[in-house]
C-alpha cells in the first residue's frame, strides 16, 4: 500500500501492475505501466531472512526503461534509469556499478542459485564457463549482486513473472 501511494502520488496517470493486484485473465493493453514486487523472496522474508527485496520498475513503450531494488535486511538501495546508469546506495554512499569493471573476486568464477536443486541443465552452463563456486540466493537480489560485480552468472530455468525480474533487467543491463 506504501508503494503504491507513493508511486502514484508521483506518476498519478500511470497504472501500477502487482503481483498481489494483477488480474492474469485480463490483458493489459497500456504500453507504458509501473510493476512492483512489494515482496520478492516471501520465503526468506517470513524467515525473517535478509535477501527478501521490494522492486519496481517502470515500464515503458513495454520495456523496463526504470528499475528499483532495496533490500532492506541488508540496507542496499540499487537503481538504474537507463543503460550504464545503475547505481547503488549502501551506508549512505552512492557508488555508480559496472559488473565488468567492478568485480570483486577476479580468481574466481561465482555462480548464483535460488535453489539447493540445481537442474542438470543449469549445472552443464555452469560447466561450461568453468563455475568455481555457487552462492544461493533468494529474489531479485541476484541481479543487484551481479551488477555490482559480486557474483558473475546466474542461470535458471524461466518460472518468473514480470515483476519478479523488470527491476533487476533494468539494473543489470
Amino acid at each position: 500500500k506504501i508503494i503504491r501511494e507513493k508511486i502514484q502520488k508521483l506518476t498519478p496517470n500511470i497504472q501500477i501492475i502487482s503481483e498481489e493486484t494483477v488480474d492474469l485473465a485480463k490483458e493489459n493493453k497500456d504500453k507504458t505501466f509501473w510493476l512492483v514486487d512489494p515482496i520478492d523472496g516471501t520465503r526468506d522474508y517470513i524467515k525473517k531472512g535478509d535477501e527478501y527485496t521490494l522492486n519496481a520498475s517502470l515500464i515503458t513503450d513495454l520495456k523496463p526503461s526504470l528499475g528499483v531494488i532495496y533490500a532492506p535486511a541488508k540496507d542496499r538501495l540499487f537503481f538504474s534509469y537507463g543503460k550504464d546508469q545503475c547505481y547503488e546506495i549502501r551506508n549512505g554512499n552512492k557508488t555508480k556499478l559496472n559488473s565488468n569493471n567492478n568485480k570483486v573476486n577476479k580468481n574466481k568464477i561465482i555462480a548464483l542459485s535460488n535453489s539447493d536443486n540445481t537442474p542438470d541443465e543449469v549445472l552443464s552452463i555452469y560447466k561450461k564457463y568453468k563455475v568455481t563456486e555457487t552462492i544461493r540466493m533468494s529474489s531479485s537480489l541476484k541481479f543487484c549482486i551481479l551488477a555490482a560485480g559480486e557474483a558473475d552468472i546466474y542461470a535458471a530455468k524461466a518460472r518468473a513473472y514480470e515483476w519478479d525480474i523488470a527491476a533487476g533487467h533494468t539494473i543489470l543491463e
